[in-house]
């Protein structure tokens, strides 16, 4: 009876690593299928147009707004102003120039929060595009290709996604860990 069970228990750790290893593993690199798809270039200009038109002058405007509170404070007599008023003036002035002194930060957030908005229906498009050719072509588990350090070269779905989503993959983008195109 114990010599059933044991065999049982080899059969059944032999089909259940038969199946493990039966297991597809594939990977991607989204950043370079973002890169080579039509709307990245797209949202590239829209970027340097919300850096140059809504960041630029929203630092332009602050600055002009420190400007005009120093200059209350500076130029005026502030003897005469009533003290409420100038501390009201002085606070504001220390929040603008907060603001002036951290604005590559405050530009930074501004322009991340953008960049995301914009390439949240892309990021959606791919990723549904990777699920598909997962299932297509049988793979279980589909890594990004910048957190594998080791992988064979001809797991690299690029070429599939590229072309479930009528994207051609430029000759320079590498395929393949290695950097080996196929």
């Amino acid at each position: 009876m114990n010599k059933i069970k044991i065999l049982l228990m080899a059969a059944v750790l032999v089909i259940s690593s038969g199946a493990a290893m039966a297991q597809k593993t594939g990977y991607v690199s989204i950043d370079q299928i973002i890169g080579i798809m039509p709307e990245a270039a797209r949202i590239d200009s829209q970027m340097q147009k919300f850096q140059s038109d809504s960041l630029a002058q929203e630092y332009m405007s602050l600055f002009e707004q420190y400007k005009y509170y120093d200059s209350l404070l500076s130029k005026t007599d502030t003897t005469k102003m009533p003290v409420s008023l100038r501390k009201k003036y002085n606070e504001d002035r220390e929040n603008v120039a907060y603001q002036v002194q951290n604005w590559q930060g405050i530009a930074q957030n501004l322009y991340q929060q953008k960049q995301n908005e914009l390439l949240a229906p892309v990021y959606r498009k791919v990723m549904n595009a990777i699920q598909t050719v997962a299932k297509e072509k049988g793979y279980t588990y589909v890594y990004d290709k910048s957190v594998l350090v080791v992988g064979p070269t001809g797991d690299d779905l690029l070429p599939y996604v590229a072309a479930r989503l009528n994207v051609k993959v430029p000759p320079n983008v590498p395929v393949g860990l290695g950097g080996a195109t196929k």
